[in-house]
């Protein structure tokens, strides 16, 4: 098993999370963005820089991922995508995405973006995401002991 990590966007609490349970069960962890993020110096850390564009660090981690491997990240299509794959997912808020729970997720995202799409929501009528707080972190920190042994 390895950890892919869409690195983009990472709360840098999850990436802390992340770093310290790559260590702890000795499993290679893969940090992906367009731009470099800061790591520990480490044989189980590794920054993969991508070129810019669209989707291009969702791209690498589902060509990369394998069966079995575990995908950080709160893009749903990436989501989808490595789940046919075989490989794990959890977002950086403590959901752990499967078969049952994805094609909902993606068909409300689709939903959302069409109305966003056609003027029927305003951009601006959208709070975006909440702040990470301390009930995100416990939520991830739980699925990441889950996942990763």
């Amino acid at each position: 098993m390895q950890i892919w990590v869409d690195a983009d966007a990472i709360p840098l609490v999850a990436k802390d999370i992340i770093i310290k349970t790559a260590e702890r069960t000795q499993t290679c962890a893969i940090f992906v963005a367009n731009q470099p993020i800061k790591l520990k110096k480490s044989k189980l850390l590794t920054m993969t820089v991508v070129p810019q564009g669209f989707d291009k660090a969702d791209d690498f981690i589902a060509e990369s991922c394998q069966n079995g491997d575990l995908v950080i990240t709160s893009d749903i299509p990436l989501a989808n995508d490595v789940l046919e794959k075989g490989a794990k997912v959890l977002s950086p808020r403590g959901v752990i995405y499967n078969q049952d729970n994805i094609k909902q997720k993606l068909n409300m995202r689709d939903f959302m973006d069409t109305m966003r799409g056609t003027g029927v929501l305003d951009l601006q009528d959208m709070s975006g995401q909440k702040p990470f707080g301390d009930r995100d972190k416990k939520a991830f920190a739980d699925g990441m002991n889950r996942l990763v042994r």
